[in-house]
Order: structure tokens, then C-alpha cells, then sequence
């Protein structure tokens, strides 16, 4: 199977969703313990939370593998996101709850991790570059927003509930100020409104993918949003999505994204 698929689009904006795919090889499904067989991690029904994007005229491109196979948006050397913090790695061995990926005697080897990197992370970043570079020769200038969820309490990262929205520029790096500026005024405005919670680089700040694709000063904006789960599924398995609740949460997200778009237009029109 392919490391990823792509739907064109004409606009300067370029959505990233490194974590909904849901596919194990035969040889990793295989050797997996029953919890990791369900996938709990997964950044569930992203592409139909944001199904609006093809009305935006966005170039998509998400990932068919699970982050259990490998996670796109790790560094390709490992290196933890969060120093000091519990951090998953390049190719988990556990469950965000602490429970084991592999039965015993079958963990993952490092050959099979190089493996890996080289033919699902490696296609995967490299066409974001691509499509960055593309869009950004096209336009003057490129937006990349990388698209995810996680379950609403998760101890092993955080104290308590995560806020509902959390936006990360690496704290700045990664996309102007102003720009971060009129994101979190959208934070505000749906939380007076409707009461969702949001926070701008807090506990996620970015992973690989904001951090390294991101570059204000060469005309690259990249924006993280990692969505509290709640907002539109049941967090227990089998994970179905409550179009009741996304059709609260998916006006903010869209407008998010409009506002990343008019911004644009403005600073570089």
C-alpha cells in the first residue's frame, strides 16, 4: 500500500493528517498485542471532520498507515519532541495508556524501523516539501496546517482535560505572530460563543512536521491543530463519529482555517 494519497487543489493551503490512516501490515498485525489491534490512537475521521476542504480548494494529503507502523510526525532520528516529557517514539512500542504495540518477543527491530523511515516517513515528508514547494512557486507563498485529535484525557501526556482546541506554531517558529494572534482571537471567540476550550502553544506546540516544514521568513506558515476528541466522537472503542457534535466543531475549525487564508492574502497580496 501506498505511505500516503493526495487530493489537489488550486489554493495556497496544504492540509497535513499524518495520523488517520488505520493500516497494519500483515507482518506487524500479526505480531500485535490485542489492545494496539484497535488502533486507539488513531486520529480518528479526520478527512470527514473536515470535509469542507475540497469547497476551500486545499491540496490534502494523509497518511494510510497507522502511527503504529511509523509516525510521520516524529523526527526521522528519533529525537523527543517534549524534553523532559513522556514522548512516543519514531516507531511506538507502546499505547499513549502505557500498554505494549508488540506481544513479547516480537518487538520491533531496528531494521525494521530504518525500513520504515525510508519507505513511509521518508515519501511522506518528502511530498510535503514538494507540495509546499509547489504551491509556494505558485502563489508566492505557502500554509501548511497539519490536522489531528487525541483523546480528551490522556495522563501520561497531561493533568486533566485538554482544552478542546489546541493551536501550535513551535512557540513562533513556525508562523508569524499576527497570524497566531488572529487564530487564538478565533479560540476566543468560540469559546464566548460555544463554549470550547483553546489553547495556543500549550501543552502541543507542533510536531515534526510544524517545527520542520514551517518558515515565516521564506513565505511558509504552518499551523498545528490538535483537536480534543470529544468534540465529535466517542472516545471509546469502536470510535464512531457523532456528526451531531462535529457539526459544532467543524464551523470553528473552517473558521480557523479561512482565517489563516484572508491573513495570507493580506500580508502577502
Amino acid at each position: 500500500m501506498e505511505p500516503y494519497t493526495v487530493t489537489p487543489g488550486d489554493a495556497p493551503l496544504l492540509v497535513s493528517m499524518p495520523h488517520s490512516g488505520t493500516y497494519l501490515p500483515p507482518e506487524l498485525e500479526a505480531r500485535a498485542t490485542p489492545e494496539a489491534l484497535l488502533l486507539p490512537d488513531t486520529d480518528w475521521h479526520i478527512p470527514e471532520l473536515y470535509d469542507f476542504l475540497e469547497g476551500m480548494g486545499a491540496t490534502v494529503i494523509a497518511a494510510t498507515h497507522s502511527r503504529y507502523v511509523i509516525d510521520l510526525n516524529r523526527a526521522p532520528d528519533g529525537k523527543p519532541l517534549y524534553p523532559g516529557a513522556s514522548n512516543t517514539e519514531l516507531c511506538p512500542s507502546t499505547t499513549f495508556a502505557e500498554d505494549p504495540i508488540y506481544q513479547a518477543g516480537q518487538e520491533i527491530t531496528e531494521s525494521e524501523v530504518e525500513g520504515r523511515r525510508e519507505t513511509i516517513w521518508q515519501p511522506y515528508n518528502a511530498r510535503i516539501a514538494e507540495e509546499v514547494e509547489r504551491i509556494r512557486a505558485r502563489h508566492g507563498y505557502a500554509l501548511l496546517w497539519d490536522a489531528h485529535s487525541i483523546r480528551s484525557e490522556l495522563p501520561r501526556f497531561f493533568e486533566g482535560r485538554l482544552p478542546d482546541l489546541n493551536l501550535g506554531t513551535a512557540s513562533g517558529s513556525a508562523a508569524d505572530p499576527g497570524l497566531a494572534n488572529l487564530l487564538e482571537a478565533v479560540g476566543r471567540e468560540a469559546k464566548q460563543d460555544l463554549g470550547f476550550t483553546y489553547a495556543l502553544n500549550g501543552r502541543f506546540k507542533g510536531g515534526y512536521i510544524t517545527r520542520h516544514h514551517g518558515n515565516p521568513e521564506a513565505g511558509v506558515q504552518a499551523v498545528q491543530l490538535e483537536l480534543s476528541q470529544i468534540t465529535y466522537m466517542d472516545e471509546d472503542p469502536p470510535f464512531p463519529f457523532r456528526e451531531d457534535l462535529a457539526a459544532r466543531v467543524r464551523p470553528v475549525i473552517a473558521g480557523l482555517m479561512q482565517t489563516m487564508l484572508a491573513w495570507a492574502e493580506l500580508e502577502y497580496g
